[in-house]
């Protein structure tokens, strides 16, 4: 099998270097760039199967990077790297499709972990007793992974499609923020349930008009109604 090809991102040769050694202890191929513009190229003409993107690069920062990938429909899982630990920067670059945000300075083997999680999530195909679900006007397709509203085809990201499909798997149901994480994701990572919070809202957002609810639970998580 051949190895699976990691980019990344970062201005500092230090990083690249010791991230490379412990992906490619874990049989991983690197490509690597220093500049946003260069990782654009790169990632559009190599097919990475994710990418590791710092926030502050010369030339385009890695916000623009992002947001540039998910406008071409380009779906690569990303974790993006920043010194900054505020959490409106991780909500930031998750809105814009981030899978998921790692502070420097971090542990390299958190990093590969963290790669190993996001990629097995990505490539999970899951079996599912019942193809279509349905609550209210509300429809997923465990099949084809569409959702519907009144028979309109709405767009959701991936990690937004397997949180609603736990979610309405089992309906009235109350989950907690790290069960998420864990039954959405296949992953969790502590201290970082805010993720699930922001992934919530995008979901809300998009599905207006639905008489399906995603309730709020004070202080423990979420469950959806009619």
């Amino acid at each position: 099998m051949d190895a699976q090809l990691i980019c990344v991102v970062d201005d500092e040769v230090s990083i690249i270097d010791f991230v490379r050694i412990y992906l490619e202890r874990e049989k991983f191929s690197v490509i690597a760039y220093m500049d946003g513009v260069s990782a654009l190229n790169g990632i559009r003409n190599s097919q990475p199967a994710l990418v590791v993107l710092d926030i502050m690069l010369p030339k385009m920062d890695g916000y623009d990077v992002c947001r540039i990938l998910r406008a071409e429909k380009n779906e690569v899982p990303i974790i993006m790297l920043s010194a900054k630990d505020e959490d409106i920067d991780k909500v930031l670059g998750l809105e814009l499709g981030a899978d998921d945000y790692l502070t420097k300075p971090f542990n390299p083997q958190e990093l590969v972990a963290r790669i190993k999680a996001v990629l097995r999530r990505n490539s999970l195909i899951r079996k599912h007793p019942q193809e279509i679900l349905r609550i209210g006007n509300l429809s997923i397709n465990n099949k084809t992974r569409e959702v519907h509203v009144k028979n309109k085809l709405v767009e959701l990201r991936t990690q937004e499609y397997e949180l609603l499909r736990v979610l309405i798997e089992e309906k009235g149901r109350v989950f907690s923020r790290e069960q998420l994480l864990n039954l959405a994701w296949g992953y969790s990572f502590a201290g970082q349930t805010r993720t699930v919070d922001v992934h919530v809202a995008q979901i809300r957002r998009k599905l207006r008009g639905t008489t399906a609810s995603i309730e709020t639970v004070t202080g423990y998580g979420y469950k959806i109604t009619e």
